[in-house]
């Protein structure tokens, strides 16, 4: 199996394979530069990055792929207590450094990626189920752990997505995302690697930089689809773009509408976790439905399990999602006991997400259980509904819900809202009238901003009360 066609000569030695921030790159000048890095690296157990939104980000990762070394992308920000975690945790002994930003940490040899060099060496194409990459986890409960993925796993995710999403060679893919998590890297990169469009990474994921990328095929984020929808010219000029993705959060509905509005076409939603890759989407040629995330992906298995352990099959119960299928991760690096904590005895991985199956199969994400899933008096809310209908009132811009803890009632619906012109109390009216009185906030908290980390999520663990 050939991870990445790409740079085989599968399609031509295309002069723009990769733009980034101004550095153009053909697919002979990657492999080369590539390859170059490989001559540097190989033999090492694992290989650092930092990955700056930067060519050198995707020569160093490729020219660790091409050697067969399993490489940790580290954010180009990290402190230093998350540089030494990441670092030591992974064991890694080399960083890579795309643009010679990396502050440097003792006994760690910086290896500099040079754009413009060129190797002709050769290596054999590695093992499909050896480690490709270790990301790691957002850290929101404990130290981030890192996820091995494999090259295996890595192809059957972007194949499924290809044949999701119509995805072809002829396709430009244009986003700005960080080059460091599964959106911005695995399928922002090797995605377009694999399946032979050209990609132009917009270094921000701006309004202006998308609306000049000339794209047919857009990734972003929530944040980054309501800046777009803000600015109604750089929105428009994406109507001539084939298909717009958006994920790595629940994209708000008014958000959906408006894009929608303005570009002709509804935003395809999918949905995936680290340990997973993408595993459910809406489909580029079928129906697009605001607050849902579609169907599996080919090769992927779904179930909603309850508190009890028992497989939930009523198209109204909500319940954890779980998955399975050739995409899951091998396990937590040196966490044995995470890893069989996060897997059912059959095999499924547990997703910590609660989700709603209807009765055609589509899912809608309610949120995380650990967050997300509130225990009202005796009621089971889904924080993801009450943020909906929040964000559905013209006065708000922003909306997180979380359960707070009562003396009655166990917990009580507490919503965090950015606002203008508005009450708390009007807002908790307007809920009670659009849902069952029960899931109406009992308290309204008007706030000028909400938490959240590179991806654009609210880390509601950061609210107070939570």
């Amino acid at each position: 199996m050939t991870l990445l066609p790409s740079l085989t000569g599968a399609f031509g030695d295309r002069a723009d394979l990769l733009r980034v921030d101004g550095t153009t790159l053909s697919a002979a000048q990657l492999l080369g530069a590539a390859t170059a890095v490989a001559d540097r690296i190989a033999g090492a157990d694992v290989v650092a990055i930092s990955a700056t939104a930067s060519a050198g980000t995707v020569v160093g990762v490729v020219g660790a792929l091409l050697a067969g070394v399993p490489v940790v992308p580290m954010p180009p920000d990290s402190g230093p207590a998350e540089r030494r975690h990441l670092l030591t945790d992974s064991g890694a002994r080399l960083i890579l450094d795309p643009d010679g930003t990396f502050p440097g940490d003792g006994g760690i040899e910086v290896v500099p990626v040079d754009v413009g060099a060129s190797s002709s060496a050769w290596y054999p194409e590695p093992d499909a189920e050896s480690v490709a990459l270790i990301l790691y986890t957002s850290g929101t409960t404990g130290a981030p752990k890192g996820v091995r993925l494999t090259r295996a796993a890595i192809a059957a995710d972007l194949d499924a997505l290809a044949s999701a999403w119509s995805w072809t060679p002829e396709d430009v893919l244009a986003h700005g995302l960080p080059l460091f998590h599964v959106h911005g890297l695995v399928l922002g990169v090797l995605g377009a690697l694999r399946v032979g469009s050209r990609l132009v990474h917009t270094r921000r994921p701006t309004p202006e930089g998308y609306a000049a990328a000339g794209g047919t095929l857009y990734f972003g984020v929530p944040t980054v689809w309501s800046r777009v929808v803000a600015d109604q010219s750089a929105a428009r000029a994406l109507a001539g773009a084939r298909l717009l993705v958006s994920g790595s959060a629940g994209l708000p509905v008014p958000v959906f509408q408006r894009l929608t509005e303005l570009t002709g076409q509804p935003p395809v939603e999918r949905y995936g976790m680290t340990e997973t890759l993408i595993t459910v989407s809406s489909r580029a040629g079928g129906e697009r439905r605001p607050g849902q995330v579609g169907l599996p992906l080919h090769g992927i298995r779904t179930r909603l399990v309850g508190e009890d352990g028992a497989i939930l099959d009523d198209p109204e119960a909500v319940g954890e999602l779980q998955v399975h299928g050739p995409t899951l991760f091998v396990d937590y690096l040196g966490r044995p006991d995470a890893t069989a904590a996060s897997r059912t005895e059959d095999g499924w991985f547990k997703t910590g997400d609660v989700a709603r199956i209807g009765a055609d199969g589509w899912h809608r994400i309610v949120g995380r259980a650990s967050t997300d899933l509130i225990k009202s008096g005796g009621y089971r809310i889904g924080a993801g509904e009450v943020e909906d209908v929040l964000l559905g009132h013209p006065a708000v811009r922003e909306a997180a819900v979380i359960g707070t803890p009562h003396p009655d009632l166990g917990q009580q619906v507490t919503a965090f809202v950015v606002a203008d012109g508005v009450s708390g109390d009007a807002l908790i009216e307007f809920v009670a009238r659009e849902l069952s009185v029960h899931k109406r906030p009992r308290v309204v908290n008007l706030v000028d901003t909400l938490p959240r980390n590179a991806m654009g999520k609210v880390q509601k663990k950061l609210l107070p009360g939570s």
